[in-house]
């Protein structure tokens, strides 16, 4: 069976090995002339770790990223309201990374094309259309000037082409823009002291003003430094969707002084971001989910399926399993229509709903709990948010983004 990916991001590269492991016949196609290791942070979760370490990435994740222990959320006065013990800290067989987005996306390149050979993954081919008849999907691919330079006919077509995806919109061509609640995000990367051991990741402040913080370099770390990443979120009112693009420039003046007087102590948030090498400015965005991915032979993977805020660190994560999830489906044999469509039942409830959620704030609904109930910081955490509370509103969220214990160790017990 022929399978082309339209989009070789950390989901499409990730269920080209699982597929091609499976010993279906892949082929992946990318819109960006050459792959260059761009971005900033991004977390990778236990349980997409679990799926990269069987296709033997683990060695080459951990000697880049950063282990990471601990998931640290606290109020805007740097006070600790949840520490989460993460990945193997937290008694799990896999670790958590945290790593530069650039540097996974060259890990994931570099093992897919030694995985599938020379000539699978091909560059400078953005899909540009397609068609069903019968058991053949036939694709079109253009270069950047529009110029149709390649056809392919395959047993499936995924797509798996980002939030702006093309095969999406031929589905829904109304669909329209990403939806935007107003979130501004400055993103950077600082080399600075490290900071609570050099291995946590933290989230501070409420859900219109956070600040998100943590490690992602190995190197650095093993020189006695720290390559933080950091985003500032602050909400912006009802101002129009400026488009989102990860090359555009940042100012420190729209956004700094609204956290100059944030020194805990154990981190100064200032001083981390006036020491950026560079600033980028994004919209916190998503979509509505969909009734379905699935038309015969054509789906969708990833953040071409289920885009979503970044609250607590699922996008990738959700791309990876995904990548399993339909391999497992179409390895079940059978018509491959049919698997397209388990596959949907199996992966679209649980992703629409961490989209909803993460509209509601998701996990991050503690940090406005904790300013709505104490602004001016607290003495006793349990008298603001008691602990049965507390440990309600993390274990729920951890179930329903599959992040709990009690999934990954029966995923463990299952391999």
């Amino acid at each position: 069976m022929k399978i082309a990916i339209a989009g070789a991001g950390i989901g499409g590269l990730t269920a080209a090995m699982c597929l091609h492991r499976a010993g279906f016949d892949v082929e992946v196609f990318e819109a960006v002339s050459e792959l260059k290791p761009l971005g900033v942070g991004i977390n990778i979760q236990a349980g997409a770790v679990r799926i990269l370490s069987g296709l033997s990435l683990q060695p080459a994740l951990a000697a880049t990223a950063i282990e990471t222990r601990e998931l640290r959320y606290a109020n805007r006065h740097g006070q600790t309201i949840w520490a989460d013990p993460r990945g193997r800290h937290a008694g799990l067989p896999w670790p958590q990374f945290s790593i530069h987005r650039g540097e996974l996306q060259m890990i994931l390149y570099r093992a897919a094309e030694r995985m599938l050979g020379a000539g699978r993954i091909k560059f400078g081919r953005r899909i540009a259309g397609f068609e069903q008849k019968g058991k053949t999907v036939t694709a079109r691919f253009a270069d950047r000037d529009g110029a149709i330079v390649e056809t392919t006919e395959a047993d499936i077509l995924i797509g798996a082409d980002g939030i702006h995806s093309a095969v999406r919109a031929h589905y829904h061509p109304n669909e329209g823009p990403p939806k935007w609640q107003g979130i501004l995000m400055w993103r950077g990367v600082t080399v600075g002291k490290p900071y609570l051991g050099g291995n946590t990741m933290v989230q501070a402040g409420h859900h219109n003003q956070k600040f998100v913080c943590y490690p992602i370099s190995r190197a650095h770390a093993e020189k006695g430094e720290a390559l933080i990443n950091w985003i500032c979120d602050l909400h912006m009112g009802n101002a129009m969707l400026p488009r989102e693009d990860w090359n555009r420039p940042g100012k420190l003046t729209d956004f700094l002084p609204r956290f100059e007087d944030w020194d805990f102590g154990w981190l100064d948030v200032p001083g981390v971001i006036r020491a950026a090498h560079a600033i980028f400015e994004f919209p916190m965005v998503d979509r509505d989910p969909l009734p379905g991915w699935s038309h015969g032979r054509i789906t969708l993977l990833g953040d071409a399926a289920h885009p979503m805020y970044p609250i607590g660190s699922n996008g990738a994560s959700q791309a990876i399993l995904d990548g399993e999830a339909i391999t497992q489906e179409l390895l079940a044999g059978g018509d491959p229509e049919a698997a397209l469509k388990r596959y949907e039942r199996r992966r679209l409830p649980p992703t629409a709903a961490i989209v909803e959620s993460n509209r509601r704030k998701g996990i991050d609904v503690m940090l406005d709990l904790v300013e709505q109930r104490a602004p001016q910081g607290f003495s006793d955490l349990e008298s603001v948010l008691p602990s049965d509370e507390l440990e309600r509103i993390v274990g729920d969220y951890k179930k329903l983004a599959a992040q709990d214990r009690e999934t990954l160790l029966k995923l463990a017990s299952a391999q």
